[in-house]
């Protein structure tokens, strides 16, 4: 079953309760809701930190974080899943989120080269920056329907499935038994 996979590498409530840097955020974090794992809880935290890690925002995992509190869904797994953006897969998903962003603004798409300086921040990306933040959002948007409904459908096969496994035990522990 999903869940047990999850709470494997998931700390408990009461780690969490009793984290020294953690409990300057109060009562805030002791929401039993942030930390329960169920279809509806995994569901959501896996679309919140979907849409948070398509946002080109260099804090992304505190907009997860803010997100599973508002909506009360899985707070670690909207964290985890903000790490879809990493180094290696950022470049491509957000030059995706570029021409999605274009296309839909009807714009020709333009040339550009990647520099990590403040002069191409302040110059270069303003040249993209109306349909890459479209393109972002739209891609957020989606990734996080795809995948709340993915993780609902996935966790509903893993139920029936082990109810299937459930009733051919009961149906060989007592095969004088018809159901």
């Amino acid at each position: 079953m999903p869940k047990r996979f999850f709470k494997k590498y998931m700390p408990s409530h009461a780690q969490v309760k009793e984290h020294k840097y953690l409990k300057a955020f109060g009562t805030l974090l002791h929401n039993p809701n942030l930390w329960h794992l169920n279809r509806y809880s995994a569901s959501g935290g896996v679309a919140v930190g979907l849409f948070a890690s398509m946002i080109p925002l260099p804090l992304q995992m505190i907009l997860a974080a803010i997100g599973a509190i508002v909506f009360r869904v899985n707070l670690p797994l909207a964290i985890g899943m903000t790490w879809l953006t990493n180094p290696l897969t950022a470049p491509p998903l957000y030059y995706l989120a570029y021409k999605i962003g274009a296309w839909i603004m009807r714009v020709p798409t333009q040339e550009f080269q990647f520099e990590l300086s403040f002069d191409w921040l302040s110059q270069g990306l303003e040249i993209i920056l109306e349909p890459f933040l479209l393109g972002s959002v739209i891609m957020g948007a989606v990734s996080a329907l795809l995948g709340y409904w993915l993780v609902r459908w996935l966790w509903r096969l893993m139920v029936i499935k082990n109810w299937a496994a459930r009733k051919v035990r009961r149906q060989r522990a007592s095969p004088d038994q018809q159901t």
